[in-house]
């Protein structure tokens, strides 16, 4: 049986804050990539629950995350119909993710 590992490191400052985010992919080939923010959610079978953790730097600007936020929930999108098939909700959020990129003011000119 193969395995994989993704690794995150997270550099904090004094108040716990992450100044620093590293991520390395051994099946990608990513090594130390900076990364200014994740969100990790992971399903956990017994509980029925989702499990999740959500950092970004504090030089992170709001439309670096506004952005991250968009392209986010597009992935979900992709990832929800490529697993179930449901692909009239999943145009349903791509027009909803559409929205968010409206109101946000990121849509390009």
């Amino acid at each position: 049986m193969k395995s994989s590992e993704i690794k995150i490191d997270v550099e904090l400052n004094e108040n716990n804050l992450p100044t620093n985010i590293n991520w390395s992919a051994e099946d990608g080939a990513i090594k130390d990539e900076n990364a200014s923010a994740f969100l990790l959610s992971i399903w956990d079978p017994k509980e029925k629950n989702t499990m999740k953790i959500d950092l970004w730097t504090k030089d992170m600007s709001i439309e670096e995350m506004k952005q991250f936020f968009h392209q986010s929930l597009l992935s979900m999108a992709d990832t929800f119909e490529k697993a179930t098939g449901e692909n009239l909700i999943c145009e349903d959020l791509r027009d909803y993710c559409l929205h968010f990129a409206e109101k946000m003011e990121i849509l390009p000119e």
